[in-house]
């Protein structure tokens, strides 16, 4: 069973694969500096220096950043894999296995999947520890002598967070699948659910609203109590909007009937594929969010008060930001290419219905400019609710400033990410005749 869900669905463990191996690079690269800073031969001061400069806690800062994209990227790419194994998982319970089984075989995949990827990423996170390092004592941001060490749990670290972040979300997206009946998962597979998750929607709201209220208390605190309690904010509203996915995209899919009767073929495709398409909500919105908070927070800083950042800051600040954007970037296409590559029937029977090749895409791009849409929304959300606390208290303003450039740069690579994800491979689906594929 394992093999042939793994013959039979190739691209849908693409997402896992890619987002695991960034997680072990991300991870490695944080014990990495954490053993670069703490076995350094520094003198008192220098070390002091260190200290009192915060660097030294960068790496800490790495590792506990990369559990938190990992729990939700990774989790969330796996799930997305398990769930476009519906019909298999329906037919494997038609035939006998029992719920139990059913489990087994997929937390068997997701280690299968987590192990290789593992290998891979480790490599990675060494190449990138060792630029970052060089990155930071050429700025002059930490002293020549601190020199690029391995980290003694730097293998064990990165299996324990990417199988454990994949078996957990492979197990919490085969709980339903392993309990239905099976004449009720066959009919669930067939035609997918589109009302609301009982408990999703509510904790959704609920952590939206409780990062929002943490926001609002937190403009009465001081600058530096705002900076500690904003990563609260962003993690509260990140889980909240992920949660609520499936209900952001069914309220944007009707902005997709502005394009006329193809819009409208779209708004109902993103409907009845909300839930799948919320998976690359997630590390969308991340990414968004992540550069959105960055790239503020540095040009109202100097808007405000008129001093540019120092370039050895900004490198900080811009390589960490580009680090984590890169992993919810990559996740968000491989979770993209999963969901379309799970659509070839679909499409191929638009086709044989009498659509044009070229009809067939445009849906699927208006598809893509629902979700870009609502992915810049949500991400811009999130950005501003964790901003606004930040710069009233530090610069005493409520107005973000960004320059339009950036703004239209910002929006133009959203949309790049999401047809890539999307348009591409519908794209190269559709060279194939759709008799072939439906057949």
């Amino acid at each position: 069973m394992i093999r042939q869900a793994l013959r039979r669905n190739p691209w849908a463990f693409l997402g896992p694969a890619a987002t695991q191996a960034l997680a072990a690079a991300l991870v490695t690269t944080g014990l990495c500096l954490l053993a670069s800073f703490d076995g350094a031969p520094l003198d008192p001061a220098q070390r002091a220096a260190l200290t009192d400069s915060g660097i030294a806690d960068l790496g800490l800062i790495f590792v506990i950043s990369s559990v938190y994209l990992s729990l939700l990227i990774v989790g969330v790419t796996m799930g997305t894999a398990i769930a476009d194994q519906a019909q298999d998982l329906a037919l494997v319970r038609t035939i006998g296995a029992t719920p139990a089984r059913v489990r087994r075989a997929i937390a068997a995949q997701a280690a299968l999947i987590a192990v290789p990827a593992t290998v891979a990423g480790i490599p990675l996170g060494l190449l990138a520890g060792r630029a970052w390092l060089a990155g930071l004592t050429g700025h002059g941001v930490v002293p020549a002598e601190v020199g690029f060490r391995l980290h003694a749990g730097t293998v064990p670290s990165a299996f324990a967070v990417t199988v454990g972040t994949s078996l957990l979300g492979a197990l919490i997206a085969a709980i339903r699948p392993s309990r239905l009946r099976p004449a009720v998962a066959l009919t669930e597979a067939a035609v997918p659910r589109r009302r609301a998750g009982l408990v999703r929607t509510p904790v959704g709201v609920l952590l939206v609203a409780g990062g929002i209220t943490l926001s609002v208390l937190l403009t009465g605190e001081n600058a530096e109590t705002a900076d500690q309690a904003g990563f609260f904010v962003m993690l509260a509203m990140c889980v909240g909007v992920g949660l609520l996915g499936p209900l952001l995209l069914r309220v944007a899919a009707p902005l997709a009937r502005l394009f006329g009767a193809t819009g409208a073929l779209a708004a109902d495709a993103v409907v009845a594929r909300a839930r799948s398409l919320s998976g690359a909500l997630v590390p969308l919105t991340l990414a968004v969010g992540f550069a959105a908070f960055t790239i503020v927070l540095s040009s109202t800083t100097a808007h405000v008060t008129g001093v540019a950042t120092p370039a050895a800051d900004r490198w900080i600040e811009f390589a960490g930001t580009g680090a984590y954007t890169a992993f919810a970037a990559i996740a968000a296409v491989n979770t993209l290419v999963t969901v379309i590559q799970a659509r070839r029937h679909d499409l191929a029977v638009i086709r044989l219905a009498g659509g044009t090749r070229g009809r067939t895409l445009a849906i699927v791009i208006c598809e893509a400019l629902v979700v870009t849409a609502t992915a810049l929304v949500a991400g811009a959300v999130v950005a501003i609710t964790t901003l606004l606390p930040l710069l009233h208290t530090a610069l005493g303003t409520w107005r973000p400033w960004v320059p339009v450039s950036w703004l239209l740069a910002g929006i133009a690579i959203t949309a790049a990410l999401v047809l890539t994800g999307l348009a591409l491979p519908a794209a190269a689906s559709l060279r194939r005749a759709p008799i072939e594929v439906v057949g």
